[in-house]
């Protein structure tokens, strides 16, 4: 038997029913609807309990926002990591109080303890990174680094009490940067050096346009924050340098700065290089002398 329950009608909070079903209904399924201010609310709940470092408020949130995709409480458990029941529960109580249903009481006592052995484990998979202990992020967070730990050494710690657990273990709160993982140092002191000059003379000779070209993609890429590393060793978050969205070959001349560009809708390849530099020819009678970056 499959029942839908719209949010905020038609089941006054308090009201307790008696339903009886026939023998062989061995389940009730519900598919939870969320009006849009509702689902605007969970999502600035969700964003608040990210930036608390909240990890059980984030799981449920997420279950909740899951389950109104009409994804099924199975579905649901198994991406969370949670039992089917838990699941339900969290469906159950948000329809009888809301947005109330969103606290938790603090435990009582103090949060276990992990052992030596343990820490030095904890500081070695921090060290590797989110993606080798199987995150997609390139970065770790407060909720990312709870869940580690909780997932390893079956311990919840509390975000205020992280902090000074990874503060303990070397560890501090840094900005990332990007990196490039296959740029050849040596091989750029060689350009530099050599033939940089070479290059910049045979253009002054010549008389040329010494044009430095890129290509660029306007689109939503990741960014960065200030995740938990080592003191003294700012965090790096590999990348390809692949992007997808609104594109724009550019070449701009190293003695005047003259600026070139052309937009472009489709993908990077050589048919529509080659028409941006005719497109560049067409506007000069000089030398052009071409540097673009990542030519092949």
């Amino acid at each position: 038997m499959d029942w839908t329950i719209e949010e905020g009608y038609g089941i006054p909070i308090g009201t307790h029913y008696h339903m009886s079903f026939p023998k062989e209904v061995s389940f009730v399924s519900f598919t939870l609807h969320l009006s849009p201010f509702t689902r605007k609310q969970l999502y600035r709940r969700l964003q608040q309990a990210y930036a608390s470092g909240a990890l059980r408020l984030v799981k449920r949130i997420h279950a909740l926002l899951a389950l109104a995709e009409d994804m099924s409480v199975q579905e649901v458990a198994a991406m969370l990591g949670l039992g089917e029941q838990t699941v339900r529960d969290y469906r159950n109580l948000f329809l009888l109080k809301h947005l109330a249903s969103l606290t938790y009481k603090r435990p009582p006592g103090r949060p276990s303890k992990l052992t030596k052995a343990q820490r030095r484990e904890l500081a070695a998979l921090i060290k590797a990174g989110p993606q080798a202990a199987g995150y997609t992020s390139g970065c770790w967070n407060t909720p990312m680094m709870q869940d580690l730990i909780q997932s390893r050494f079956g311990v919840l710690y509390h975000p205020h009490y992280l902090a000074t657990l990874l503060h303990n273990l070397g560890f501090s709160s840094q900005q990332a940067r990007f990196v490039s993982d296959h740029l050849n140092a040596a091989k750029r002191l060689e350009w530099c050096h050599c033939k940089w000059p070479r290059i910049l003379r045979q253009a002054r000779q010549r008389k040329a346009l010494l044009l430095c070209g890129d290509a660029a993609s306007f689109a939503q890429w990741g960014s960065l924050s200030y995740p938990w590393a080592p003191k003294g060793e700012q965090p790096e978050v590999p990348t390809s340098g692949k992007r997808k969205g609104y594109k724009v070959f550019g070449l701009i001349d190293y003695f005047s700065g003259q600026f070139f560009y052309k937009t472009h809708e489709e993908r990077f390849n050589s048919e529509s290089y080659a028409a941006f530099l005719l497109d560049v020819l067409a506007h000069t009678r000089r030398h052009v002398v071409v540097m673009q970056d990542g030519a092949r």
